[in-house]
């Protein structure tokens, strides 16, 4: 009995100690944390006076204007004053040229330490669309594509044509795909039909037999030249370019240059790769191009103004080339192997 009393007595002994020793173990842990507070507060104070110190050192500099500025004279002109520079961002502005600065941030005259950086949005020019291909359209349709596309429609004349109908536009001035700024004009030539009674005018032989050439000068009393082309990879007698251009009005006098194909002799029996296109019923005249593709480079073998349904018809040498590109009002639209066909 004594001894159960005793055992009771250190259990109860124990059981106090331990819970003496409980708020003694968080006052040790409270402890350490408030000095690592301390020390890491103390840390950052010192620091951000350090850095404060490091700044209040550097000189005051009034911020130069640097607007109208080139971005490498900006950047020299801050440069020179131990500032520094950021591009900020890029707007449109017809009447600034591209690069230059249009505004900055902070502005000019604030006073700032050196090494502060100046935000710069610089000019990206008047916006510019690209000129719609005109060929071919009717006069009315050319004025509602060039509005579409926020252009002008500039000074309008005529000009008489064998390929063209009467009122569509037959060239233009810029050429298609140009990039030019918006609301610029855009000058046309109308056709005004056939030329009259008396009026000769060229033309287009491109791609056609010599003998349809000679066959049509002869009737005209036009006197002409025939440049031969040994190195052309259309058949012989082809022809392959002329001077003056189609629809251009001839003077009698003035002679004509038509340059042909000599590759090869007249029969000699050579095998030819034949390219024909149908060009879309639906629509109105289209621009066709064709260009054969080859180790030694393009070659451009037809590029004309065609009507709707109309067929072309080309044959070249095989092994003159790898592949044609077809391209329609300036897209390509077909490509097709030429190299080892029969």
């Amino acid at each position: 009995m004594q001894e159960q009393n005793i055992k009771k007595t250190v259990d109860t002994d124990k059981k106090l100690q331990d819970e003496k020793d409980i708020p003694l173990n968080w006052k040790y842990f409270a402890k350490i944390f408030s000095l690592l507070l301390f020390l890491i507060l103390l840390t950052y104070f010192l620091f951000n006076m350090s850095m404060q110190t490091v700044i209040h050192q550097r000189k005051e500099v009034i911020i130069p204007d640097i607007k109208g500025k080139s971005a490498l004279k900006a950047l020299e002109i801050l440069s020179e004053n131990n500032l520094a520079m950021q591009a900020h961002g890029f707007e449109f502005n017809d009447s600034v040229p591209v690069g230059t600065v249009l505004r900055q941030i902070p502005q000019s005259g604030i006073t700032a330490r050196e090494g502060r950086i100046i935000k710069v949005i610089f000019s990206q020019g008047g916006e510019s669309v690209f000129v719609p291909n005109l060929i071919g359209l009717p006069l009315r349709n050319a004025d509602l594509l060039l509005r579409q596309r926020q252009l002008v429609l500039g000074e309008v004349t005529e000009s008489y044509s064998l390929k063209f109908e009467k009122g569509t536009v037959v060239n233009q001035d810029p050429k298609a795909e140009t990039g030019l700024a918006k609301n610029s004009m855009v000058n046309l030539i109308v056709s005004a039909g056939p030329p009259p009674a008396g009026i000769v005018i060229m033309p287009d032989f491109r791609q056609k037999k010599i003998e349809d050439f000679q066959k049509w000068a002869n009737g005209n009393n036009i006197k002409f030249q025939t440049i031969e082309d040994k190195n052309s990879i259309f058949p012989y007698g082809t022809i392959i370019d002329q001077y003056p251009e189609s629809d251009s009005v001839l003077d009698k006098e003035k002679e004509v240059k038509i340059t042909m194909s000599a590759r090869g002799e007249v029969n000699q029996n050579v095998k030819e790769f034949q390219i024909k296109y149908n060009v879309s019923q639906s629509g109105s005249q289209r621009h066709i191009r064709i260009v054969a593709i080859s180790k030694t480079g393009d070659m451009e073998l037809f590029n004309a103004i065609r009507e709707p349904g109309s067929k072309i018809e080309l044959s070249i040498p095989y092994n003159s080339a790898e592949k044609i590109r077809i391209f329609v009002n300036g897209i390509l639209v077909e490509e097709r192997q030429v190299k080892g066909e029969k």
